[in-house]
């Protein structure tokens, strides 16, 4: 459930202008690609988990031992159907600009313009690349990207988050001890997004894709 904050000027502004830009036809050259990240705790089993069996469904002991946490990165580009995640230990200024510069350099290195949909943690900002970077490589990175910003306290705009939700029933929603089950987890799961393999409604049980199912450390 999300609170809807007072409504400004600056609110109507942003969420009209979001909602147009999510409104335009698709265009390879000018991709809108939604950013956004979500933290993960790694819990690792005390004892051997119970396998499934033909009538019987798996068993975990409700004991668990925490191993730290994660930071997941998500993209979606909702009419391009493509998603990219990353994970890293921390979600710092260093992280965010090297997760946007493998989109811009590499995902989308053939596109005029970058479109970047975000919230307003201040990560986000052009700033943290001119930190992390330096001013001249920030800027000659950003000059094919246009940011745009959701209102504050309506990150319910950035249409990440809904893939987040859906990451979430998927693949992450379930004990995962390591960073490299996660790791191999998120990434089996983009695979499987990105092929069209699961409903884009997000139904689907919630345990890890197929391709890497067994996650007890």
């Amino acid at each position: 459930m999300w609170c809807i904050g007072k409504i400004t000027t600056e609110y109507r502004e942003r969420m009209y202008e979001l909602l147009a830009l999510y409104a335009q036809p698709y265009r390879a050259e000018e991709p809108v690609v939604c950013v956004d990240e979500k933290s993960k705790q790694l819990l690792q089993q005390t004892r051997a988990a119970i396998p499934a069996q033909p009538g019987q469904i798996a068993k975990e002991d409700y004991e668990y031992k925490r191993a730290g946490t994660r930071n997941i990165f998500v993209a979606v580009e909702p009419k391009g159907h493509h998603r990219e995640v990353a994970v890293t230990a921390r979600r710092a200024k260093p992280d965010f600009v090297a997760f946007v510069h493998r989109l811009v350099e590499e995902v989308y290195d053939k596109a005029r313009k970058v479109h970047l949909v975000l919230d307003n943690l201040n990560t986000h900002f052009s700033s943290s690349f001119e930190e992390v970077l330096g001013v001249r490589a920030a800027r000659r990175l950003l000059r094919r990207v246009q940011f745009h910003y959701t209102p504050k306290h309506a990150s319910w705009l950035n249409m990440a988050e809904i893939e987040i939700g859906i990451m979430e029933r998927q693949c992450t929603n379930q004990r995962i001890g390591t960073e490299a089950r996660l790791r191999s987890g998120v990434a089996a799961w983009k695979r499987r997004r990105n092929r069209g393999l699961w409903d884009p409604g997000g139904s689907s049980p919630a345990k890890m894709p197929t391709e890497n199912c067994h996650v007890t450390t």
